[in-house]
């Protein structure tokens, strides 16, 4: 029971309380009251009838005696009448049985239990003692006039007890409104979730309260945001070079691994590999001062190319070599950005070294790939492609390494991927998620795959970049969701499923009502579970926030995937606080090897359990990662290490 309800019980209970007591203090009153009035009426007519009969009765005449004791017994007042001689002899007895009306229950009658007195008084005559008369009133009337100002009290007390409940209900509701937002407080603090009441109460006790908790909460945050920063701190000092800002050799490395060895949905990518060349004479003849300044320049623009590019990968690989990883360019597009860059190193070289009429140092080989291709692999082109620069004096030279396809065979395969989207005839495989410390499987996440014409499942490397070209992302997006839902639902025993969308499906207008229709009706409680990559959701938070709060009301999990990679940190867990996280798998290439590595990854496992966000590690791929992805409190990996991508059935 509410504390609204337990208040307004007791309230009602010592109302009750109290008009039962006034009730019977009334009745007992209006019952002597009423005695008294009887006994009075009783003896007034003795009186009057002793005056009256007194000839009578000395000459006992019954016959006049009977007719005036009639006239006024039959008022109906009383219960009996009684004319006797001095002798005791009876001259006349009006009597009847003491009706009650039926109107006076029983309970009541037996609760008062009137007992009317019986008066007499003596007769006299001429100075001579002839007889008596005896007077009862009739008790009913009394039990009537009784019941009925009862009934009155209680109709009284019930309106007003009403008209008092539904006033001091709006009143304790008014009072204790600040109780619902401590209340809520109250439940997202045992969520992990850390909000503040605004609306400070006025009563001393409530205000109290609520100040004692947004000062608690406030200490937690002030503590994770210390936290947040001293992690990001030790990620700039592992991860970060600290001249240009950006990934330093370690990091650029191990997510250049990360996102082309061993993937297969990347789709097309270009690398731009800028190197300055001979840097030591350039710190001869600019000074170390403005060598770093104009390093530090070329790093800004080449990172600005980047930041126009969706989910580009840029790093320093050394101290004059540089690398922009761009997913799926436009080649016309990206030969004018590099164009217009080495135009601005040119103008930035002479502004250092005015004197010089030679031409910038700065060399870039852009090497681009639509097919698999290692890290390794593309740096080896692009490092034969900057020596053939520097031979030929060249500030640029393109290398390509693709799969060349004619114009109508990639027509028909555009149309053979939209028609498969479009005809929801996709092949899904999954990847399992085991827990750390057993075979568990946690989840299964999801791959898609279209069918070529041949019948042969192709990975998202051959068709990622023309579903996007298409526009066709979300659809594609809710063609696997649909799949997934109906698997699941049809399937009550299987593991939960994750399903990674894009920015672009959350983006569009329909999407989550689509989402609601999908699952109406379906039997996926706690089953499925909805993803988007760390950069996606930076991108957008509130929007993120508002679709992470529709999924909960619905019971489906919500996870940041490439967890711990992004510039801006992890703060953004206490607003959006997740279901759970995928640690990116660069950060866990090396965390049986390198100290450093298992001490970062510890912090960001420290952090997102404070806030009771389990950790996942992805693309782990050796059993010695998942002896010390346990040992830093990592709850579950997912890699090959658990066997190659599996039919979902």
């Amino acid at each position: 029971m509410s504390l609204l309800n337990q208040i307004i019980a007791a309230v009602f209970t010592v109302l009750i309380g109290l008009v039962s007591g006034t009730i019977y203090i009334m009745s007992d009153s209006s019952k002597s009251m009423l005695l008294n009035q009887l006994e009075s009426h009783s003896q007034d007519t003795a009186t009057h009838l002793g005056l009256y009969m007194a000839p009578y009765i000395a000459e006992q005449d019954s016959a006049a005696i009977e007719t005036i004791v009639n006239a006024i017994f039959d008022s109906g007042y009383y219960e009996k009448i009684q004319v006797t001689n001095f002798d005791g002899d009876d001259l006349f007895t009006a009597l009847r049985s003491p009706e009650i009306s039926e109107d006076v229950p029983q309970w009541f009658i037996k609760l008062i239990a009137f007992n009317t007195p019986n008066i007499e008084i003596e007769v006299t005559h001429s100075w001579a003692k002839v007889g008596f008369i005896v007077v009862k009133s009739r008790a009913g009337y009394a039990y009537e006039e009784l019941w009925k100002g009862t009934q009155t009290t209680l109709i009284w007390f019930i309106t007003l007890s009403l008209i008092c409940v539904m006033f001091l209900s709006t009143l304790i509701r008014w009072i204790l409104r600040p109780l619902k937002s401590i209340e809520k407080q109250a439940l997202a603090l045992s969520n992990r979730e850390y909000i503040e009441v605004t609306n400070i109460p006025k009563t001393k006790e409530l205000r109290s309260v609520v100040m004692t908790m947004n000062s608690m909460i406030k200490r937690v945050h002030t503590m994770f945001d210390e936290q947040s920063k001293n992690i990001e701190e030790l990620r700039r000092t592992a991860y970060i070079d600290e001249l240009t800002g950006l990934a330093n050799s370690r990091s650029t490395n191990a997510q250049l691994s990360d996102k082309l060895d061993n993937r297969d949905d990347e789709g097309p990518c270009s690398l731009l590999y800028l190197h300055i060349s001979d840097l030591t004479a350039l710190n001869e003849q600019l000074g170390q001062e403005n060598a770093n300044n104009l390093i530090k320049q070329v790093a800004d623009k080449l990172s600005a190319i980047g930041e126009n590019h969706l989910g580009s990968l840029i790093g320093r690989l050394s101290g004059s070599d540089l690398v922009l990883l761009i997913p799926e360019p436009d080649r016309e597009t990206l030969t004018r950005e590099v164009d217009t860059l080495l135009d601005s190193y040119q103008e930035l070289f002479s502004f250092y070294h005015p004197d010089s009429n030679q031409d910038t140092p700065i060399h870039i080989a852009i090497v681009s790939s639509n097919q698999d291709i290692t890290a390794a692999q593309i740096l080896s082109v692009a490092r034969i492609g900057i020596d053939e620069a520097i031979k030929d004096s060249a500030a640029s030279v393109y290398k390509t390494l693709s799969t060349a396809e004619s114009e109508s065979t990639l027509a028909d395969w555009k149309a053979h991927v939209a028609s498969s989207i479009n005809a929801k005839q996709l092949f899904l495989q999954y990847q399992e998620v085991r827990a750390t410390n057993s075979e568990d499987i946690i989840q299964k996440e999801l791959l898609v795959r279209i069918l070529s014409q041949a019948g042969e499942p192709c990975a998202a490397v051959r068709f990622i970049r023309i579903v996007k070209e298409l526009g066709l992302i979300a659809a594609l997006d809710k063609v696997v969701l649909e799949h997934a839902i109906n698997h699941l639902h049809n399937h009550t025993d299987s593991a939960p499923l994750a399903v990674n969308i894009s920015q672009n499906t959350l983006h569009t207008g329909s999407f989550e009502q689509w989402l609601i229709d999908t699952i109406k009706g379906k039997n996926i409680a706690g089953k499925l579970n909805i993803e988007m990559n760390e950069s996606s959701v930076l991108n957008d938070i509130d929007r993120v926030v508002t679709f992470k709060q529709l999924l909960s009301k619905h019971d489906i999990g919500f996870g940041v995937d490439n967890f711990g990679v992004h510039p801006r940190g992890f703060s953004y867990l206490y607003k959006i606080h997740p279901n759970y996280i995928k640690i990116d798998g660069s950060l866990c290439k090396e965390i049986h090897q390198n100290a450093e590595d298992r001490f970062f990854l510890s912090s960001l496992v420290t952090a997102a359990n404070s806030l009771s966000i389990p950790s996942y590690a992805e693309r782990v791929e050796h059993s010695e990662q998942i002896q010390q992805l346990q040992k830093l409190g990592v709850v579950a990996t997912q890699g090959f290490i658990h066997g190659q991508p599996k039919n979902l059935l």
